[in-house]
């Protein structure tokens, strides 16, 4: 049988890979109990750099899991953001999929290649 045959064998369950970059799955999960939260919270929060913070930011805005608004407070520009409803339902699936492969691991065989 050759070895990348995959018949028979368990298979990682398919998870958002998006979430599941450390620096956006902390935020994520920050913003998840809260209902928002002004740039520098999170990003004292999560201990990034502004620039770090941005490009995360800009990557969970173009999945459509998060709001990004800006506007003036005191006139100074202020930028805050907020897990929406599609992000919720991501994370929340996220965890599912992460619960499912620490309690129920892919079985590995001996004669399973490497």
């Amino acid at each position: 049988m050759p070895a990348n045959n995959d018949t028979g064998k368990s298979k990682l369950p398919e998870i958002d890979r998006l979430i599941h970059e450390p620096a956006r799955y902390n935020i994520m999960a920050l913003l998840y109990v809260i209902e928002k939260a002004e740039f520098l919270f999170v990003q004292n929060q999560t201990n990034m750099t502004s620039g770090n913070l941005s490009t995360h930011l800009s990557k969970l805005g173009a999945a459509g899991y998060i709001d990004i608004k800006k506007r003036f407070v005191s006139k100074k520009p202020k930028t805050f953001v907020r897990l929406n409803e599609k992000g919720r339902k991501a994370f929340e699936e996220y965890r599912e999929q992460m619960k499912e492969l620490f309690t129920n691991p892919p079985a590995f065989r001996e004669n399973d290649s490497v």
